[in-house]
């Protein structure tokens, strides 16, 4: 996957409307088409993506803690925001796009430092005009499950032509 680092390196809305979601996907995790820049500040990246699903696998550093040394909630937060909603995209089709509404997690645990997790996003339904998925974060080597979430997204025909 290559990062985007600069707004020039990202698609337009015309060129990401030509392709599906899930093509768009695929596009990012073979490197064909530029990943996402806050996986660099966030320190994860697009690990595994099939219609309905997406992986993200990361590790959280010193930068992501809060006051007391541990991992803040917001790199749960954006993490499973990351997972969930491009989970969603994957069953978008040509022409539309997706953002997310609202999303909740629940945090169960605190990941250790340097700890590699997996973040998977599933869909749970994704129609004209909605999209919901929920996801986890769980522990490479450990397997324990360390956060869970929810999202709703909205999806949008942005190309004008009825699907």
């Amino acid at each position: 996957m290559v990062l985007a680092k600069s707004p020039d390196d990202l698609l337009s809305v015309a060129q990401i409307t030509q392709m599906s979601g899930l093509e768009f996907m695929q596009g990012i995790l073979d490197g064909r088409l530029p990943g996402p820049p806050i996986g660099a500040q966030m320190n994860y990246t697009l690990h595994e993506v099939c219609e309905g699903r997406v992986v993200f696998r990361g590790t959280p550093e010193f930068s992501v803690t809060n006051p007391m040394g541990t991992v803040h909630g917001g790199w749960y937060g954006t993490l499973l925001d990351s997972a969930m909603a491009c989970a969603v995209m994957t069953a978008v089709p040509k022409g539309s796009a997706y953002t997310t509404l609202e999303y909740k997690i629940n945090i169960l645990r605190s990941i250790p430092l340097g700890t590699t997790v997996d973040c998977v996003g599933v869909i749970d339904h994704v129609g004209r005009s909605t999209g919901v998925a929920h996801g986890e974060i769980r522990g490479v080597q450990d397997g324990k499950l360390y956060a869970t979430g929810s999202t709703t997204c909205i999806v949008m025909n942005i190309s004008g032509k009825k699907n």
